[in-house]
């Protein structure tokens, strides 16, 4: 199995491949998408979409895992995080690939780092799994992280999206949009 790691982040995301072969982790590929600080969110955002998009026709993986959410002081931090992280999600749907999630101290501990390890010592984890000398920046080895977190638990896994939606399942989701925009509330009826 294949599997495409992402790290999220509106400047610089990482993603990394890795593939379980004959019950061995190899190392695919890896790389960080960065984009201008400077350009406005919504030009960061598609430029990280259509890179991922451009990484997953190269490797095709089948399948996503993508780092959770921590908590955050500052909430814009948060907000813009959650941008980012819904491009993945996006990018990975539209390939029709099951997208994982895994909270970060669990993928820390997949590669041998205490849940709350710094990142240098899940990059020297993750160097030492994978038999690579040196990644260039963090974001690329916690995307690695990830993928082999997905790959030690993904039996087990539950996603966050299953893929392409069958017929029945994509009436099911019409089915359930429609009830959404019905109002909540009922006329109280004449007695």
């Amino acid at each position: 199995m294949r599997v495409l790691g992402i790290d999220p982040g509106s400047r610089f995301m990482g993603y990394g491949v890795v593939e379980e072969r004959r019950g061995r982790l190899v190392h695919v590929g890896h790389g960080v998408i960065k984009v201008d600080p400077d350009a406005p969110l919504e030009l960061r955002l598609k430029e990280l979409h259509g890179s991922l998009l451009t990484a997953v026709k190269l490797y095709k993986p089948q399948a996503v895992a993508v780092e959770g959410v921590f908590t955050f002081r500052n909430a814009r931090s948060a907000l813009i995080l959650g941008h980012a992280r819904g491009v993945a999600l996006l990018a990975a749907a539209q390939a029709g690939l099951s997208v994982h999630e895994y909270p970060p101290a669990r993928v820390k501990r997949a590669v041998g780092a205490g849940g709350a390890a710094d990142k240098d010592a899940v990059a020297r984890m993750v160097c030492t799994f994978l038999n690579v000398e040196v990644l260039d920046r963090a974001d690329a080895s916690d995307a690695l992280a990830v993928a082999i977190c997905h790959l030690n638990h993904g039996r087990s896994a539950v996603p966050v999206s299953g893929g392409k939606p069958s017929k029945t399942r994509r009436k099911s989701a019409q089915a359930q949009l429609a009830d959404k925009l019905t109002p909540s509330y009922r006329r109280p009826e004449a007695r």
